[in-house]
């Protein structure tokens, strides 16, 4: 090939380097600039496959980021269970990780439309919890023009049954769990571009919002709900006009299950259970069963969708480390840094006390610290028998450095399965005599505990006062029942 051809096909190279070169440049202009610009728009690379849908939404921010992931999750796959016939939407934030849209589309089955969080201007105000700052998002289920109608839905939500009739409702669609204020933890509504943008003009110019949520500003955007009809499915599948009230069996309270320890909901299908509780007390914790004994139910519907892979790991590591713990323990006592002193000494008393006092927080920590190191979504059963591997671990620590008898140490150990066993008690008539028995139980175990600590704290001055802690240095610690004297 001739210098000419080989100029030739250098510049027509140099060419298409320079194409990809200014298109790539040209792709990152756009999306940096559509990023940049807040233009309230939803993006998702899936297409709708149905005239209706079931939303979510799912942002960062919060100290139970995760916890939320994983409950969104299980309630999509719940949802594929039953055979809903609509998407799943998962309206999220652009800071949501890449990782997790991934395994919402890919694994679940979701279509992710990712938004920008919407400011919220009612974040100053007094009565504001930060938690809520970016539940606002919520309003974007009004852009979801590709679909009809729209159920969207909190992650603490649990079908029971097929709620596919709910589309034929009208414009707006919720239930009334207290008496006179709808829940936003599931309505029904209309996309519709026209109410979106009017509800963005409403939020700059501070439309009341009696607690700086969702759940206020939608409240106040429908103020009439409480005088509309009753939503009843018509037999012939046609969808309502209007706005309805939906029936308390879509949104069935979990306090209402806990008073009575089974449901009595008379009005409408018992379809969808909801837990509008504190936020340490949503049923995904492994702690939540048996406080509340609807956390099973959740932890078995996980069970049967998600499952539990992603904590198996850590399970793992912490039994064999508790049980190495045991071994350990078992055949070799740890021993206490060997001090000398004088009965004498004037630090003697003091010494003693702090000693007391180191051995009382170890066995504190023994039943505390394994609580936390529980992988917090781990299936409820799992969880707690970790947590009594751990305590019953550490507490052995504390038993062998420090000579202690083993049942006083092990008394709090013994009544956290009882009181597990009192909850779990299957014959109660009700959620009245179930918390009475557990007071009861708490009174009785009282009296026990309290023994136990003096038991506890009586062999500490009785190994102090025999030297069993102090030998001499080079010294091997005296017989028993000799007293030696300095």
């Amino acid at each position: 090939m001739g210098w000419r051809e080989k100029q030739k096909s250098g510049s027509s190279g140099s060419g298409v380097v320079l194409k990809v070169l200014l298109m790539f440049l040209a792709f990152v202009e756009t999306t940096a600039g559509a990023a940049a610009e807040y233009n309230n728009e939803i993006v998702s690379l899936r297409q709708p496959r149905h005239k209706n849908a079931y939303a979510t939404m799912m942002y960062m921010g919060t100290p139970r980021d995760y916890e939320f992931y994983v409950a969104t999750r299980v309630m999509i796959r719940s949802l594929v269970k039953l055979g809903v016939d609509a998407d799943i939407i998962v309206i999220a934030s652009l800071d949501v990780p890449l990782r997790w849209v991934r395994a919402l589309e890919e694994e679940d089955g979701a279509r992710v439309v990712r938004v920008e969080n919407l400011k919220n201007p009612y974040k100053d105000q007094r009565n504001f919890n930060k938690r809520f700052k970016l539940t606002l998002n919520k309003l974007y289920a009004w852009n979801l023009l590709d679909y009809d109608r729209v159920v969207m839905l909190d992650a603490d939500n649990l079908f029971l049954q097929n709620t596919d009739e709910l589309f034929q409702c009208g414009q707006f669609c919720a239930v009334f769990i207290n008496p006179c204020i709808f829940h936003t933890g599931l309505f029904v509504l209309q996309p519709s571009k026209a109410v979106f943008n009017n509800m963005l003009h409403e939020l700059e110019t501070g439309r009341e919002n009696s607690d700086g949520a969702d759940q206020g500003f939608l409240v106040s955007y429908f103020p009439d709900l409480l005088d509309e009809p009753m939503f009843h499915p018509p037999a012939n599948g046609s969808k309502l006009d209007g706005s309805y009230r939906l029936p308390l069996g879509y949104q069935m309270d979990a306090s209402y299950y806990y008073l009575k320890l089974r449901w009595s909901v008379p009005c409408g299908p018992n379809s969808v259970i909801t837990f509008p509780s504190a936020p340490w007390l949503k049923p995904w914790y492994w702690w939540a069963w048996p406080v509340l004994p609807l956390g099973y139910t959740w932890h078995e519907n996980r069970r049967q969708t998600l499952g539990y892979g992603d904590e198996m790991t850590m399970v793992l590591i912490q039994s064999v480390l508790y049980l190495g713990v045991i071994a350990v323990t078992q055949l070799a006592r740890p021993s206490i840094p060997k001090l000398c002193y004088r009965r004498g000494d004037k630090n003697v008393s003091l010494l003693q006390t702090g000693l007391k006092l180191i051995a009382i927080w170890c066995i504190l920590a023994a039943y505390i610290i394994p609580f936390f190191l529980v992988p917090r979504t781990l299936h409820t059963v799992l969880g707690w028998s970790l947590y009594l591997l751990g305590s019953f671990a550490l507490s052995s620590v504390a038993v062998n450095s420090f000579l202690l008898p083993m049942l006083p140490v092990m008394v709090p150990w013994l009544l956290i399965v009882g009181t597990l066993l009192v909850m779990t008690c299957p014959w109660y008539s009700n959620g009245v005599v179930r918390a009475l028995s557990v007071f009861g139980y708490a009174f009785c175990s009282a009296p026990v505990l309290w023994v136990s600590f003096s038991r506890i704290v009586s062999s500490l001055q009785v190994s102090l006062e025999r030297e069993t802690f102090f030998p001499r240095l080079g010294e091997s610690p005296p017989p028993p029942g000799f007293n030696k004297l300095y």
